[in-house]
């Protein structure tokens, strides 16, 4: 079992712990109500320690990684970043990026586990380029202040927060640590700001974060917020048999970028068709939180699956993501999910969901 570099600190933070994937995760420190509460109110602090960390260096590492995601890298300057996908020939998601441009080097974050698979998947493609990857997971502390005034907060630490542009970043210090500040994507659709630094400096940043007012957050609360903002998550909702166009996928493609691989289903799919399926939300009765990978129906008949469900404190009652056919994919439309032997009734809801 994986655990986090910020173990103890968690720990004597007071966190409930339980097992995610392959990793030991904080579920709650007490309350997951208030921690949910105080990212939609004030600030939350999260542990990303999870993540995978790629470093890529060498003239050519923009040039090869621009041919490779659905994102546009090469126009990326020093202190700007971007979301993509890898996707294979048929146009499905191998894996979701999140990329860093440095001045020397790019940082790539990966979905937890998957730093090894994607160094080799992308090794596979390299020839004569000039462009050396090196698996950095477990080296950074990575934690992120989320909610209303995290970006109050982060100005207080460091007396500077990045432009508004998602994964824009800078570089400071808290403290005796060096950080890299930077501008998150909205998991929870609320503002987010990374701090960064080597995992030997992750206590220094823990203690600032906690002493200037952020409460610690754990998976129960960001589970909640995420699905409320209909956020994917690769490994829970979006995996190597989903097409990029089934889910919210905006942010992760240009169409003027030119060409990488998947690119032409992804512009088949725009110009002369659509997909079959669509991620949206559901709101269910009662107070029953279903598995993945329940059945969604119409009557007798099986409409899709939920990927991620979740109890909602903002609406107070369960809500899902779901993978639901298109024809039945509206906002309002009546469903059930099959949970054991029994249906829950539901209703399929547009994302964000409204509160």
């Amino acid at each position: 079992m994986n655990r986090l570099p910020l173990h103890d600190a968690h720990v004597a933070a007071g966190a409930k712990l339980g097992t995610v994937g392959d990793w030991e995760l904080p579920l709650d420190y007490g309350d997951a109500a208030a921690e949910y509460a105080a990212v939609r109110t004030g600030a939350g602090l999260v542990d990303r320690g999870d993540r995978g960390v790629l470093e890529i260096t060498g003239k050519d590492r923009a040039k090869f990684l621009h041919a490779m995601v659905s994102n546009d890298v090469a126009s990326l300057q020093p202190g700007q970043g971007t979301a993509a996908t890898f996707l294979d020939v048929h146009g499905k998601v191998q894996v979701v990026l999140d990329l860093w441009a440095l001045d020397d080097r790019i940082l790539m974050l990966t979905p937890p586990g998957m730093s090894e698979k994607t160094l080799a998947d992308f090794d596979k493609f390299l020839f004569s380029e000039k462009a050396d990857f090196r698996d950095a997971t477990g080296e950074l502390a990575m934690l992120v202040l989320v909610g209303p005034a995290s970006l109050s907060l982060a100005e207080a630490l460091v007396g500077a927060t990045p432009a508004d542009a998602a994964w824009s970043h800078i570089t400071g210090r808290i403290g005796s640590a060096e950080v890299r500040v930077v501008r998150g994507a909205g998991e929870t659709g609320k503002p987010e700001v990374w701090l960064v630094a080597t995992a030997a400096d992750g206590p220094v940043l823990w203690r600032a974060a906690l002493d200037a007012g952020a409460r610690p957050v754990g998976r129960t609360a960001m589970e909640s917020l995420r699905v409320e903002a209909g956020t994917a998550v690769f490994g829970q909702d979006v995996d190597d048999t989903v097409l990029l166009p089934e889910i919210p996928f905006t942010h992760l493609v240009s169409y003027t970028k030119g060409c990488y691989i998947g690119q032409e289903v992804v512009v088949r799919i725009r110009d002369r068709g659509h997909v079959n399926r669509l991620l949206t939300g559901l709101r269910l009765d009662g107070a029953e939180i279903p598995p993945p990978g329940a059945e969604v129906r119409m009557g007798p008949d099986t409409v899709g699956r939920v990927t991620s469900a979740t109890w909602s404190f903002g609406l107070d009652a369960p809500i899902a993501l779901a993978f639901i056919r298109r024809q039945h994919a509206a906002a309002g439309t009546i469903v059930s999910v099959q949970t054991g032997d029994r249906p829950l009734g539901a209703v399929v809801s547009a994302l964000p969901f409204a509160r």
